[in-house]
């Protein structure tokens, strides 16, 4: 299994357009090689380098395992069309909250999770209660660094 990005490369800057810099939009993810006995998918993207602790950015899960790309510019919406559902990161916001590091150089880990079942989850899940919920049933589990 694979997750990246035609906008930047595995450990490599992420663009300002992505960030509170920019348009502080999602960035594009590829997904390939997702396990055939997976049922769902979720993303969680966070940099362990904030002065707090570990920052939350980004929370979606009951991604469908046919998705094979997700484009810019996410909605930030509890819903997609697609039926993913966005849980809620640390600006206390609905979907992607992009890279604002205080100061320094951060690294923000997208997080890709190829379960074998959707989750019984409300929308503004945290990432605690994604964790939670996935424990167990993850089958492949990739990442890509910024």
């Amino acid at each position: 299994m694979k997750i990246s990005s035609p906008a930047f490369l595995n450990n490599a800057f992420i663009p300002s357009k992505y960030t509170c810099d920019g348009k502080n939009i999602s960035p594009p993810l590829l997904l390939e090689n997702i396990p055939v006995e997976a049922k769902s998918l979720a993303i969680i993207c966070d940099d362990p380098d904030a002065p707090v602790g570990t920052f939350v950015h980004w929370v979606i899960f009951n991604i469908p395992v046919n998705i094979a790309e997700i484009p810019e510019a996410i909605p930030t919406i509890d819903m997609l069309g697609n039926g993913s559902v966005q849980g809620i990161n640390d600006y206390k916001i609905t979907g992607y909250g992009g890279p604002c590091p205080p100061s320094g150089t951060h690294r923000y880990f997208f997080k890709l999770y190829a379960l074998d079942a959707k989750l019984n989850l409300k929308a503004r899940a945290t990432k605690a209660q994604v964790e939670d919920a996935i424990s167990g049933h993850i089958i492949s589990k990739t990442e890509l660094i910024g």
